[in-house]
């Protein structure tokens, strides 16, 4: 017999924008009583929708059932960028890059991932506001910035993949902004708009016969022969649990002191006015990753309301996953910054929305595809890509407790287990000397 205690529950700060800018989701059905299935999925972010994804095809027949904690997209799901990259993106990483034969098995499984993204979004119904394969430009605002960006290319080059370097006026008919120097264009990256996406793929999924119970946080999970989840109103019994709670893995009980807690953080402007839009210029709809792994990621998008902007940059480590509104408040004034030094002609426009988004990260920066237990699967830590790698890490939990053999399943079973940590205290010091360290190195990048 095995049984969990949950310590800690999902805390969001600030919120989920993307998810506001969409209109109200129908009521949430939560847990009410006991139920029995033949699968728990526990999170309805991209691995667990990933997950709930596969299972329908591999065991058409059978009930699955999701839990989430709150409602979907309000977690972090529904609170990053929106870039689902298909190349290497190891944010430890001076360029992004790694060994060239890891990189490229990497990329393979990436676009894997994507490609069933695309499909979801093909069978649910999903238009290009929610998902296109737009392909993305790491975007140069220095000459250090434009060398990170020739030694990429250089990478790419080396793994057989196409790439277009652009000068500073192709940046600036984009973008509206003479900021950036320099941009390099990769063509297989999705963009989408992250809370529209998780919301029709769980309409989706449910009008495929997959329950999803949301506000059903679990807080106990026990091996009584099957896995029974409790939640605050109930509890569901299965066979087969999945666990897609990426950095709450930790709070399950599994991975101590092997996994690093980061939060990244988001502002998002009010609509710009058509004159304001108009004295911008550039591209209607854009967005740039920083060829620094540091620096900030700006995406122009098109809402029912209008035209907004939105600026992503700066990490903290935290332990606890949990953050506060005044640490929300002290990195909106760098987001402020990095707005205004990028769009000094959009004086007067305010930030409408910030927020928060938890990452979870390994030091040799793997994913958790593992039997945890008897007949409990961890689909964790994506490694600051939770849309590609949550993706790809549920598909391959959902055929690990199928025994559906994959490559890309074996790949993942045969890599190391993230590292274990220094002692906590060492880990919290060391990990806050690097992210400023790299901030600071990062420059007008931030």
């Amino acid at each position: 017999m095995s049984r969990i205690n949950v310590s800690r529950l999902p805390i969001d700060p600030g919120p989920a924008a993307w998810n506001a800018l969409l209109p109200d989701a129908a009521p949430a059905q939560s847990v009410d009583g006991n139920e029995t299935a033949d699968w728990i999925i526990i999170g309805a972010g991209f691995a667990g929708l990933a997950a709930a994804r596969r299972l329908s095809q591999l065991c058409p027949t059978d009930r699955i059932v999701v839990l989430e904690a709150k409602r979907v997209a309000e977690g972090p799901a529904g609170r990053n960028s929106g870039f689902m990259i298909d190349l290497p993106h190891d944010l430890s990483s001076a360029d992004y890059g790694g060994a060239l034969d890891h990189d490229i098995s990497l990329t393979a499984d990436n676009r894997h991932a994507i490609d069933f993204a695309s499909e979801m979004a093909r069978d649910f119904g999903l238009g290009p506001d929610a998902f296109v394969r737009s392909g993305k430009i790491n975007a140069a605002a220095t000459e250090k910035g434009c060398r990170h960006n020739r030694e990429y290319a250089g990478h790419l080059s080396a793994m057989g993949e196409a790439h277009e370097m652009l000068d500073a006026d192709a940046m600036a008919d984009m973008t509206g902004t003479r900021y950036y120097q320099s941009g390099l264009y990769t063509a297989g990256t999705a963009i989408i708009q992250p809370a529209a996406f998780v919301r029709g793929v769980a309409r989706g999924l449910v009008s495929n016969r997959v329950q999803i119970f949301e506000n059903s946080p679990v807080t106990t999970l026990e091996r009584n022969g099957n896995w029974t989840a409790t939640t605050p109103s109930g509890s569901v019994t299965a066979p087969k649990v999945i666990l897609a709670v990426n950095g709450h893995l930790n709070s399950f009980g599994f991975m101590e002191n092997q996994l690093m807690h980061v939060f990244t953080y988001a502002s998002m402007t009010r609509v710009l006015t058509a004159q304001e839009a108009a004295t911008l210029g550039g591209h209607a709809i854009w967005g740039v990753t920083p060829a620094d792994p540091m620096g900030s990621t700006v995406r122009r998008i098109q809402t029912a309301q209008g035209p907004r902007i939105v600026v992503r940059n700066r990490f903290t480590y935290d332990p606890t996953m949990e953050v506060g509104e005044q640490r929300i408040r002290s990195v909106g004034r760098d987001h402020d910054a990095a707005f205004k030094a990028r769009f000094g002609m959009l004086d007067g426009v305010e930030m409408e929305y910030r927020w928060g988004g938890r990452l979870c990260l390994s030091r040799n920066n793997v994913s958790v595809v593992r039997e945890v237990d008897t007949g409990l699967y961890a689909a964790c830590c994506q490694n600051g890509l939770g849309t590609t790698r949550g993706t790809l890490s549920g598909i391959l939990a959902a055929e690990l407790a199928t025994n559906t053999p994959s490559d890309r399943l074996s790949r993942a079973l045969d890599a190391d287990p993230p590292s274990v940590l220094p002692p906590p205290f060492l880990t919290k010091i060391g990990a806050k000397a690097v992210l400023k360290w790299q901030e600071r190195k990062a420059g007008l990048e931030l």
